[in-house]
């Protein structure tokens, strides 16, 4: 069975454990000095917190499978996509082993697709998603000046006193 994964990067890692453990009425099955996961069965997610992005808001989302069938049968669906896909292959990564897969989405956010092969003792290395990486249609891109107002996915702007 699938489970939903979602990763968030925030800027105060104690102070976000505190608030998601609210939420979810419930501990973190891992916590380490830079990450914090819950494994939830209701709703069925992989939701996992983090201080190595630099920079807080959603980080990615993806798709964690149980078995290597559903890793393929989800691998098919991403080659079917119509968008560039990295194979990663065994890596280690997030404090765990794992087989997995990157897809950016039209919008540019990027989604992973894994297979939990055991833990890890190091959080492992990041990927570099460039080569999935589409400069177009990008969220918050430039506008040329006939643009209407900035889209709602992007920051609003502080007005400054003339």
């Amino acid at each position: 069975m699938k489970r939903l994964h979602v990763h968030v990067s925030v800027d105060d890692l104690a102070h976000s454990i505190r608030f998601y453990s609210t939420l979810f009425a419930a501990e973190p099955a891992v916590t380490k000095p830079d990450y914090a996961k819950w494994m939830l069965d209701d709703p069925r997610v992989n939701f996992a917190i983090s201080t190595r992005s630099g920079q807080a808001g959603l980080d990615h989302l993806g798709i964690q499978v149980e078995t290597q069938d559903e890793l393929q049968e989800v691998y098919g669906r991403l080659q079917q996509a119509d968008q560039p896909v990295l194979e990663e292959g065994v890596t280690t990564c997030c404090y765990a082993k794992s087989e997995k897969a990157w897809i950016k989405d039209p919008q540019g956010l990027s989604w992973e697709t894994f297979l939990t092969l055991g833990e890890s003792t190091v959080y492992g290395d990041h990927v570099d998603l460039d080569p999935i990486r589409k400069t177009s249609g990008a969220c918050c891109a430039p506008v040329a000046d006939t643009a209407p107002a900035a889209a709602a996915c992007c920051s609003p702007k502080r007005e400054t006193a003339a």
